[in-house]
């Protein structure tokens, strides 16, 4: 049988027609191709993923992930370390501070020194004397505690002022061997010019401390101690030495006292005057207590504070208790 020409597209629907006519298919090719166009977007995600995860580490390896430097040493640690490093050498300083409620400028001096020493490699301890009794102050009386409680450990002593700091790195705080020295000399210190000062810092050896029997206990209240010790100095026959070569002047230490704040005990009665040297006073009749000892550290730096009551014998001083 011969068919028109035309009727091949009729019968071409007619099949087309029959295939589509089952029961739900509409939805399955939909369903089909919404599966198809997921997997291709999976396949499109983790790809662009892979990519961009290389491109990362690339990125992070050389500029985000340097190597960590080592951490710097506390100064605790820089102590330990110098016990083994000769270049600091044999020797170890007690830095003597007689102190009372100066709490304020502790804070700053004890950080500074012990920062400021061991740029010098000096090896150091901080002794911090602190009068807790109800006289009145006496520095000397002070710095022979510490000279005491010190120990075996250190070999040489600086009667330090709390609130004098060394602004020069040049100035010497090694072993005095050859006599004391006086870093606050009358012509660095930036209020003390007369030729017999020794106060504010100065240097000795154990032994230079032992010949001149300490300091007399005699000053309560402040000043004059170190004019009498000046007298011990030579008394002992010992040589004083004190800086050259330092140009800054009175800039060479930072004065951090504020007299308005912090007003000195300058009361002196007429027994207290005559007197300028005190032949037999000293190490030899020191009379204290030690109430307690704590370690303690200020901003990273070590130091003990030796919580101390003297004892005044009001026979002999009676200007040790205010009238």
């Amino acid at each position: 049988m011969m068919y028109s020409s035309r009727r091949k597209p009729v019968l071409y629907f007619k099949e087309e027609r029959k295939f589509l006519s089952g029961k739900c298919t509409i939805y399955k090719l939909f369903g089909l191709c919404m599966v198809l166009l997921l997997v291709s977007l999976l396949w499109l995600q983790l790809s662009c993923s892979g990519d961009m995860s290389a491109t990362l580490h690339e990125d992070i390896r050389p500029h985000q992930r340097p190597p960590l430097p080592p951490p710097p040493p506390c100064p605790a640690d820089t102590q330990a370390s110098a016990l083994d490093d000769p270049s600091w050498g044999p020797h170890k300083l007690a830095l003597i501070i007689p102190f009372r409620e100066r709490f304020e400028e502790l804070l700053v001096f004890v950080p500074f020194m012990h920062t400021f020493l061991n740029k010098k490699k000096i090896r150091h301890k901080i002794i911090v004397i602190n009068q807790v009794d109800h006289f009145r102050f006496n520095r000397a009386s002070l710095i022979n505690v510490g000279y005491l409680e010190s120990g075996n450990d250190t070999d040489y002593l600086a009667m330090h002022d709390v609130d004098l700091l060394p602004q020069n790195d040049a100035l010497d705080y090694g072993f005095p061997e050859d006599g004391p020295f006086h870093v606050a000399s009358p012509e660095l210190h930036p209020l003390y010019h007369y030729k017999t000062y020794v106060g504010g810092i100065l240097l000795l050896t154990k032994k230079h401390y032992t010949m001149c029997n300490g300091m007399s206990n005699r000053f309560w209240g402040w000043g004059r101690e170190d004019d009498e010790f000046y007298r011990r100095l030579r008394k002992a026959e010992l040589q004083l030495f004190r800086p050259s070569g330092i140009t800054t002047g009175y800039k060479t230490f930072k004065h951090i006292h504020d007299p308005a704040w912090r007003k000195r005990d300058q009361k002196r009665v007429a027994s207290q005057k005559q007197f300028k040297v005190d032949p037999d006073g000293g190490l030899t009749n020191l009379r204290y207590q030690v109430e307690s000892r704590q370690e303690l550290t200020i901003s990273g730096a070590p130091c003990t504070v030796i919580n101390t009551q003297l004892e005044c014998d009001q026979n002999e001083t009676p200007w040790c208790l205010l009238g």
